[in-house]
């Protein structure tokens, strides 16, 4: 097996912890970006506790200029752009400033960071690899999950496009979509359209979008173990070859494409109301 230096972002929690730690235990040297300083903490403890001596716990707030410079510094051979926040709720009400604050983490932050590097494997003339951890999200869009899905598409759009024109770098691109998994990640996205929707002002209520996510979070096919990802991660992400999309497990991926199908068949019809007014 060939060591390789890793570096993970939004590795405080889920998936990124995870991946960490096992790819550590597989031998690789591994950077485990976490954003706040108790999360880092927290997590040195825990790599002390498992006696890890390739993984090396750091901050990196990808909003914070000083941390992304920092990073910058470290030598690696592997990107995993796996940082993300998620805001749940209906897209045509969710407030303009939320929408463009998951822009800027889960899309803008990711590009720069991973601009940079790119530009470092370039100028060292040595091959690298970037990953991006997208979602099944990003392959469809659910309803009061339009915000975050968007980011996903987005960051689906420019892996795509990646992928080809560094190519001739030798710098592959390679994107992870795990389905529905118990991180908690998902039921912090469905809380928060709460902290702004009121029904004195929304058409759209709350009571609604919350009986939506409790629906499909209460389906045992979105409580799955988050280890059974992070172990697909490891897998993944240090090989040289493999395919470039990776929706994980393989039940996520037959729905994904089940519904992207129906897409291609799917019809607007004029709404009932509609059809009254004009009778």
């Amino acid at each position: 097996m060939k060591v390789k230096r890793i570096l993970i972002t939004g590795a405080g929690s889920g998936f990124g912890e995870l991946a960490a730690i096992g790819l550590a235990k597989a031998g690789h040297d591994v950077i485990a970006g976490v954003q706040i300083w108790p999360q880092a903490t927290a997590l040195r403890r825990k790599v002390e506790a498992l006696g890890l001596k390739t993984l090396r716990v750091e901050k990196l707030d990808l909003l914070h200029p000083y941390d992304v410079q920092n990073a910058l510094n470290w030598a690696i051979d592997i990107l995993v752009n796996n940082a993300a926040i998620a805001e749940s709720g209906p897209i045509t009400e969710i407030p303009m400033e939320l929408l463009r604050r998951m822009f800027e983490g889960n899309f803008f932050s990711q590009l720069e960071l991973t601009q940079r590097f790119v530009r470092k494997f370039v100028d060292e003339g040595r091959p690298g690899k970037i990953v991006f951890t997208s979602s099944i999200g990003g392959l469809i869009s659910i309803p009061y999950g339009g915000p975050y899905a968007a980011t996903k598409h987005a960051l689906e759009a420019i892996a795509g496009s990646m992928q080809a024109e560094l190519a001739p770098f030798g710098i592959q691109v390679q994107v992870i979509n795990p389905g529905g998994y118990l991180t908690g990640f998902n039921e912090t996205e469905a809380e928060s359209s709460s902290h702004w929707m009121d029904d004195r002002k929304n058409y759209v209520k709350r009571a609604d979008v919350q009986g939506f996510f409790d629906r499909i979070l209460g389906d045992e096919q979105n409580r799955m173990d988050p280890q059974l990802m992070a172990d697909a991660m490891v897998q993944i992400i240090p090989k040289d070859t493999g395919l470039f999309r990776n929706v994980v497990p393989q039940l996520a991926e037959d729905m994904v494409k089940g519904l992207q199908r129906d897409a291609w068949v799917n019809k607007i019809d004029l709404p009932s109301f509609e059809m009254e007014k004009t009778t």
